[in-house]
Formats: C-alpha cells, structure tokens, sequence
C-alpha cells in the first residue's frame, strides 16, 4: 500500500510541532492567575482527592490519544492511501461466424448451437457475431454486427426452424436450391467469406466502418462450424480447399460433429476429415454424444478464444482508505467519550 499525497505527512508533522511549541511554550507572567488556597495539602492528601486524581488524568491521557489517533489517520486518509496491482484486462474484440449446416440430420444439434449463442449474445460486449447456414448453398441469414438484440430475434427464429415449430420453414428458403446436399466445403467457404478480407491485422486495403478500425486491433476470427461432414453432391469447394482458405484468412476453425460415431477413425473417414481442418486452422474438432453437449462445448471455445485475447498489462490504482477513516471514526468517539468524562 502507498500514500498518493505523501507530502502531507511531513506538513502535517511540522504543523503538530508548530501547534504543540505553541501552546507549551513558556509564557511570561503566566503565574499571575493562580490563587494560594489555604490548607491545600489537607484537600490533596485526601483519598478520594487522589483516585479523581488519577482517574482524570486516566481520561485526559485517552482524550490526548484519541486526539492524536484522529489526527493521524485523518491524515492518512487526507494522503489518499492506494494499493497498486497489474492487471491483463480480456479484450472483447473478437469475430465469430456461426456455419450450420442444415441439413435434416443436423436439426437437433443446430438448434442447440444457436440457442447457446442465443443465451452468450446477452453477455457479449464489443464481439460481433455472424450467422450463415448452408444445404446445397449457402445463405448468410446476417453479417457480422454487435446489435446484440436483433442477434437474439434472428437465433431464436433459427430454433424455431430447427425445431420444426409450424411456420417456420420459410427462414432456410435458399439452402436447397443447388444440386446436392450438406455441401460442406461451400458452406465453410461462404463463412470464412463473411469475414473482412485479409487477415487479422493487415492492411487488406480500403475498408470501411469499424472493419477498418478493427483490423489494427487485431480481431480474432472464428467460426463454429456444426456439421456431420456427411456430403452429397459436388461442391465447388472441398473441406479441404475451404480449409486451407480459412489458414490463410486467419480464421480458426472449432467443428461440432454429431455423426463422428457413426462412421470409421480412418483418415479418410468424414469426422477425420473434419478434425484435421478444424486442427489446422487453428480451431479444434469436438465429437458430439448428444446436443446437451454442445453447452459446454461452446463454452469451452468461448474460454479458448479469451485466453487468447488477453490485453497488455496495466497498472491499476485501487484507493483503499477503509483502515484510516474506520481509526478515525473509532478515535473520534473515544475522544467524545472523554470530552464528556472531563467536563467541569
């Protein structure tokens, strides 16, 4: 702990010393006022004279203590006592493009993700969030942004659509309009797409709003791709073309596949596939047992991606004066305590 205003210790040390020569110093003539009194002795010998005696010098010495008590910590608080640490603030500057693929064998896990993002998005400060989904093609259902409430109303009407609830088929019109299904390298590539281009960091030339701003600030890039890497169909881009423009785009890819136990651990098998883009990139590959899991999954690369965006060191100045005014405030009612014992 240290004193912000320490040079007021040393100038209230002179002015105690200046105010205590004062009122002992000698003043000339001083006896004067005093009065003989006859058979004093007789009067001070007295025990009952001795013990008031002793218990008003008993209160004036806690009155002068309480006094000095006071003074002093009214002085330290008056210096502004401060304790100094370092902290790493986490910077919420990041991107994330949620990628689902809507297929029919993926509604359940999708509508898992979006409901977490759904519930994370009232936690959000300053990252932007992005949704695309994608069958035979892909449709970005909205760009990167940080309005946190229209996120909100779109996740919820991507569960309704996931879930089948009766009207809501119309939000993944535009999926199904190709030849194929689960075309996931073209979806990949439209998400990755969907970020500014460039990577994170450099001059990717003229870009506007906060996207220019952003990109000297360094925003991560993710994208939760949720897919069972099931294909049917040609796409333009295979996993690993869309892969490798995610390397070079700097964006990490975290995949949730809930169809990783349903085939072989070769290397050409879907979810090995999978694994080794999303590992590639940067990003991780989690194997779904169940959508419950998608919680914690999504948890976990939310902790992931904060570990990563811890902010430079800081000094930080916390006042701390609970110690001083509490002795003062104690101080000053023991000295009241003694004012009322000593009055005449």
């Amino acid at each position: 702990m240290e004193l912000m205003f320490w040079w007021l210790v040393p100038v209230a040390l002179v002015i105690a010393a200046a105010a205590g020569w004062f009122a002992l110093r000698p003043r000339p003539g001083g006896n004067g006022r005093r009065r003989p009194v006859a058979n004093a002795d007789r009067l001070t010998a007295l025990p009952e004279y001795q013990a008031a005696l002793r218990r008003h010098r008993r209160w004036l010495a806690t009155a002068a203590l309480a006094g000095a008590a006071l003074m002093i910590s009214s002085v330290a608080a008056a210096a502004r006592p401060v304790e100094l640490t370092t902290s790493r603030p986490e910077q919420r500057n990041r991107d994330i493009m949620l990628c689902l693929d809507a297929s029919g064998s993926m509604s359940s896990a999708d509508s898992a993700v979006v409901e977490v993002f759904a519930r994370l998005a009232k936690e959000f400060d300053g990252e932007r969030i992005g949704l695309t989904v994608f069958d035979s093609t892909a449709v970005q259902v909205f760009p990167l942004t940080d309005d946190y409430e229209y996120v909100e109303e779109q996740l919820a009407l991507a569960r309704d659509a996931f879930d089948g609830e009766p009207g809501s088929a119309g939000f993944l019109d535009g999926t199904w309009g190709g030849r194929g299904s689960s075309l996931i390298g073209d979806g990949l590539a439209s998400c990755v797409n969907g970020f500014p281009a460039g990577k994170p960091g450099t001059d990717s030339g003229p870009q506007t709003g906060t996207d220019s701003a952003d990109s000297g600030r360094r925003r991560p890039r993710s994208v939760v791709l949720a897919t069972d890497n099931y294909l049917s169909g040609d796409p333009i881009f295979t996993l690993e073309q869309a892969g490798a423009l995610a390397e070079e785009r700097g964006v990490k890819v975290y995949a949730l596949n809930p169809g990783d136990l349903d085939y072989g651990t070769g290397p050409g098998q879907p979810g090995a596939r999978l694994r080794a883009v999303a590992e590639a990139s940067g990003g991780a590959y989690y194997a779904l047992d169940s959508p419950d899991a998608v919680t914690g999954i999504v948890r976990t690369v939310q902790e992931t991606e904060a570990a990563t965006l811890q902010g430079a060191a800081r000094a930080v100045i916390s006042d701390r004066p609970e110690l001083p005014l509490a002795l003062a405030l104690l101080s000053g009612l023991v000295l009241v305590g003694a004012s009322w014992r000593l009055r005449p």
